[in-house]
């Protein structure tokens, strides 16, 4: 079969699809990814066919410019997605309502609409049996309606949209139906009748979720889920001869993704003041850091050891600990090894995956805005000696390993695609 993978230009999403894409192309399938031009270069480096649609979206210097909006995207999910965990009675229709109209047009358009046209002419030239999307590229759910293609979304994180979702949709029959209005529906509606289409629901969460968090973190709404076993993958890499043998004393990885500097300008918590908390430990440190922040520290600790890249597969599962700031990434190649984690969440989804981590008995957690050199010195003491946690991480490991792996999902995909076509 054909099977299309479609996902806007932020290439931590991208990643993620990686492993899924490879497994189908293996089993026999044509594969091919979909995506704005920023990217395509990205895609092609994995060795996958890549389809440029469109123009690149101008989100983040939409947001760049209005402060406001800017600070919010910083500081957790927008909404209406942050109610997603809410008490059922603390949630109002007029707030969700009125946070998808905001969401709507600065988000899901801004994003979306550059690719659409061309991303439904190619999938009508092409004819995909199955697209594949991210979850923010509901152009792959408006070209498949356009095809005619089964399609489903592949998440990167917790389901704060289809949860969100559900509650809306709850809410919206309780009003009368006059003021039953529905800001994600209308504009998937209209983008969709002009390839003669009418709006269904699959358009916002697919006709099936393939989501890679095991079931104890995962995020759940009233849908049809496929579980899928995370797969590191972390682009063209080498393994650094230092990485060859088991280290002479307890290692330690620091890793706070990439996202933060590209975006942000720099991380939420202060490396030279953890590194210097860290340094009279027996341990040895090992700091992933882009050269634009390892410039800013004044000085290295003995015990460290900064680099600008170590592929984190490699790195993990010779480490005792594994500190970071709670990206799905970077959380899910630690879980997939069974090493404790020292979450510093700050922003969108990292506060609750770090909770769950902390309710599996996984790691701990410091919020950024508290993660000082003191306390996380403290946590990762505890980390290192209290047997409790390294159990806890591997019951998580054990939970994702029995998940099956993207070569074994690919009979399932199939039979799906006969299911829904």
């Amino acid at each position: 079969m054909r099977v299309l993978f479609a996902t806007y230009s932020d290439k931590t999403h991208f990643i993620a699809m990686v492993p899924t894409a490879w497994a189908l192309r293996a089993a026999g399938h044509e594969v091919r990814v979909a995506t704005q031009p920023k990217l395509v270069d990205v895609v092609t480096e994995t060795g996958l066919t890549a389809v440029p649609v469109g123009r690149d979206n101008q989100l983040w210097r939409f947001l760049e410019k209005r402060p406001e909006q800017f600070e919010a995207a910083k500081g957790g999910v927008s909404p209406p997605y942050d109610v997603a965990e809410y008490p059922p009675e603390k949630i109002t229709w007029d707030y969700l309502k009125s946070g998808y109209e905001q969401a709507v047009p600065w988000w899901h358009r801004m994003i979306n609409d550059p690719m659409i046209e061309e991303l439904v002419a190619y999938a009508r030239s092409w004819r995909p049996d199955l697209i594949i999307w991210e979850t923010n590229t509901y152009a792959g759910a408006i070209a498949a309606k356009a095809c005619g293609a089964v399609h489903a979304r592949l998440m990167w994180s917790l389901d704060y949209f289809g949860r969100t979702r559900d509650i809306f949709l709850r809410l919206r029959d309780e009003q009368p139906a006059a003021e039953r209005a529905d800001p994600l529906a209308e504009w998937l509606g209209g983008r969709v009748a002009k390839y003669g289409e009418e709006f269904t629901e699959d358009l916002t969460r697919g006709h099936f979720t393939l989501d890679y968090l095991p079931a104890s973190l995962r995020m759940t709404a009233d849908l049809h889920y496929v579980p899928l076993r995370y797969v590191p993958y972390n682009g063209s890499a080498v393994i650094p001869e230092w990485l060859w043998e088991p280290p002479a004393r307890p290692r330690v990885a620091l890793t706070l993704g990439v996202s933060a500097v590209r975006q942000f300008g720099g991380y939420a918590v202060d490396v030279q003041d953890l590194l210097d908390a860290l340094s009279d430990l027996d341990v040895e440190i090992v700091a992933t850091l882009p050269e634009s922040e390892r410039d800013k520290l004044a000085r290295i600790p003995g015990n460290a050891r900064v680099l600008p890249f170590v592929p984190l597969h490699a790195l993990v599962p010779t480490c005792s600990a594994v500190i970071h700031h709670t990206g799905p990434g970077t959380m899910c190649t630690t879980a997939l090894y069974g090493i404790p984690h020292l979450a510093l969440p700050k922003q969108y989804d990292e506060p609750f995956l770090a909770d769950r981590l902390v309710d599996r008995g996984a790691g701990l957690s410091v919020h950024a805005s508290e993660a000082t050199g003191a306390n996380v010195r403290a946590n990762l003491v505890r980390l290192l000696t209290e047997p409790a946690f390294r159990e806890g991480a591997a019951r998580l490991r054990d939970e994702m390993l029995a998940m099956p792996t993207p070569a074994e999902l690919v009979p399932e995909l199939e039979r799906l695609v006969t299911k829904y076509r």
